[in-house]
């Protein structure tokens, strides 16, 4: 079974910064996605970031120009760096893999969540 452990989450002032981290028990070039969603109070869960095996990067609208998604293979670990934030990041921030095998076949694996709030 793969495991995702996100870390870094916690309370930090509007127009501050945080790094999170997500550390996976299997290679990460394993993978053919892996990113980041958001779970707000009473909203659904959202997608923030994702990046690909081949180096690809996907923003939500909401976050574009403020997060960056990175990944460190050698480290097991992908990132999420995020600035300027406001009140309305405030979330449970989930790690998320999937691994593709033959035809339709596939996994998908999610952290436990790591909790950002953003308030002065």
């Amino acid at each position: 079974q793969v495991q995702l452990v996100e870390s870094g989450g916690g309370l930090v002032q509007p127009g501050g910064s945080l790094r999170l981290s997500c550390a996976a028990s299997a290679s990460i070039s394993s993978f053919v996605t892996m990113g980041w969603y958001r779970q707000r109070p009473g909203e659904p869960r959202e997608m923030v970031a994702t990046t690909t095996a081949g180096g690809y990067t996907n923003y939500g609208d909401s976050v574009r120009g403020r997060f960056t998604i990175s990944r460190d293979n050698a480290k097991r670990t992908i990132y999420l760096d995020m600035n300027s934030l406001n009140p309305e990041d405030t979330a449970v921030y989930l790690c998320h893999a999937e691994r593709h095998g033959k035809g339709w076949d596939r996994s998908l694996y999610w952290g436990q969540g790591t909790q950002v709030t953003v308030s002065s």
